[in-house]
């Protein structure tokens, strides 16, 4: 296995919660703090800094923190795939990997229906062959500015063969970029292991998931991919869970009430139904549904056990919280971490909890 790469997430001010749904007040972003993130992540011991694709647009997060010179990886975690066209998106990335002095780790997802076709108005089709050809895509054009081979990419989704010079950028000193995909069902786990670098697990996953829907799907594409065996212990796997972790006792009881919220949210999604099912909890995840359909977001929590909790995440105190990561994330070797650090005890605490994720 790979080793383990602990990542942490920019942020541009408060993130969205629930309560603002309720008429709650939204934080203006702030984008000055991107290049003092990325020096405070490397000096901190983290490996990877994570932009999402939420309410901003994760490229120009990427773009802004890699002009801080760093050794830390440049991550999408996840970037949408389906509401832009693959060549578009490998330009972007071209630009951020030169920028960024080969930093770059692309992560992609396809998003759901309703978000693609609603939110964003573009068409949708079969997403897991739409993503394998998507990859497939990128890396022809990718090639074709590498090398100065004429561009030819045919598949079902995409058909490419125009690339004058004058659209080519420049090679790359770093031209391999990482892809990984977020993948939650089996088809979309095997293009992740047949066609990508890596995946990207979703949290509203148990143990069990990972040990019976994610780690033989991906193995199974891996298979496909013609990649001799020795290279699965590269293959980069990420998220597979929530992280719950507190100073003591008492906080991290309020922090399982409070992860509730974001269990119940995922659970009303109906993509996301079979990660409840798969442990018996079909039933909560169709009320949970009701719920959202009905507004009644305040309820939802209600529904969500401390047992949901404990399967959905790596619950622990500082203490504890690098062994119980261990045994929940077992496989996984892309790991998101963090905790707030306030003054030097803080920073102390959290330095040595990544050291102890790092140690065998």
């Amino acid at each position: 296995m790979a080793r383990i790469k602990i990542e942490r997430l920019l942020n541009l001010g408060a993130p969205y919660t629930p309560e603002m749904q309720q008429g709650g007040k939204r934080p203006e972003p702030t984008w000055t703090t991107l290049r003092s993130q990325v020096a405070e992540a490397e000096a901190l011991g983290f490996d990877t800094v994570l932009a999402v694709e939420t309410q901003h647009d994760p490229y120009l997060i990427l773009a802004l923190a890699a002009q801080e010179p760093s050794r830390v990886e440049l991550a999408t975690g996840i970037a949408l795939a389906f509401t832009k066209s693959p060549v578009a998106t490998a330009y972007t990335a071209w630009d951020i990997q030169r920028m960024s002095g080969g930093r770059l780790v692309l992560g992609l997802g396809s998003q759901v229906k309703g978000h693609v076709t609603r939110r964003f108005g573009m068409p949708w089709s079969k997403p897991a062959q739409r993503m394998k050809d998507y990859v497939g895509a990128m890396r022809a054009c990718w090639r074709t500015w590498q090398t100065g081979e004429p561009l030819n990419f045919r598949s079902e989704h995409y058909n490419l063969s125009l690339m004058t010079p004058n659209f080519a950028p420049p090679p790359l000193a770093n031209p391999h970029i990482p892809v990984l995909i977020a993948a939650v069902q089996e088809r979309m786990l095997q293009v992740a292991g047949e066609a990508c670098d890596g995946v990207r697990l979703h949290g509203i996953v148990t143990r069990k998931y990972l040990d019976e829907i994610a780690f033989p799907n991906l193995k199974k594409g891996f298979a496909k991919s013609g990649r001799p065996e020795s290279e699965w212990a590269d293959f980069q796997i990420g998220g597979g869970g929530f992280l719950c972790v507190a100073p003591d006792k008492d906080s991290l009881a309020r922090a399982v009430e409070n992860l509730k919220s974001t269990i119940a949210f995922y659970g009303s999604t109906r993509s996301y139904r079979s990660s409840f099912e798969l442990d018996g909890w079909g039933d909560t995840a169709e009320q949970l549904h009701r719920l959202s359909v009905q507004q009644k977001w305040r309820e939802m929590p209600t529904l969500v056990t401390e047992e949901m909790v404990h399967a959905f995440a790596a619950v622990g105190t500082y203490a504890d919280i690098a062994s119980v990561m261990k045994r929940r994330f077992a496989g996984v070797n892309r790991l998101g971490f963090d905790v707030p650090v306030r003054n030097e005890h803080d920073r102390g605490v959290l330095k040595e909890i990544l050291q102890d994720l790092r140690r065998e």
